[in-house]
């Protein structure tokens, strides 16, 4: 198995400047290349909102606290692209599991890249 194999490790992505995980314990890890612009997203959540131009929609933070994990997994639940699987990705930082919208039951990361 190449390294291009192997599945994508959520606690690397986006950690290069993060804030300490005891202030932000979640994160959003978010494919942006399969977003269609349906902006369920930004209906249910104000930490995201639709470009109408692009037609993408963008978070205003990829790193949350408790007060805001609600209106996220919301987000990452009610995202139908990739077919109902979504394309945000909810993970608590200190387990590196995939809280939302989490298809497989397991934790595992759900994303395709």
């Amino acid at each position: 198995m190449t390294a291009a194999d192997e599945p994508v490790d959520p606690s690397e992505v986006g950690e290069q400047n993060a804030p300490p995980v005891e202030e932000k314990p979640y994160k959003i890890i978010f494919e942006a290349n399969k977003c269609f612009g349906a902006g369920k997203c930004a209906e249910v959540s104000a930490n995201w909102s639709l470009d109408l131009d692009t037609g993408i929609a963008t978070p205003k933070t990829y790193f949350f606290g408790e007060d805001e994990l609600d209106h996220n997994v919301a987000a990452a639940d009610i995202c139908p692209a990739k077919k109902d699987r979504g394309v945000i990705h909810v993970v608590d930082r200190r387990t590196n599991e995939e809280i939302a919208p989490d298809p497989h039951g397991d934790g595992t990361l759900s994303v395709d890249w």
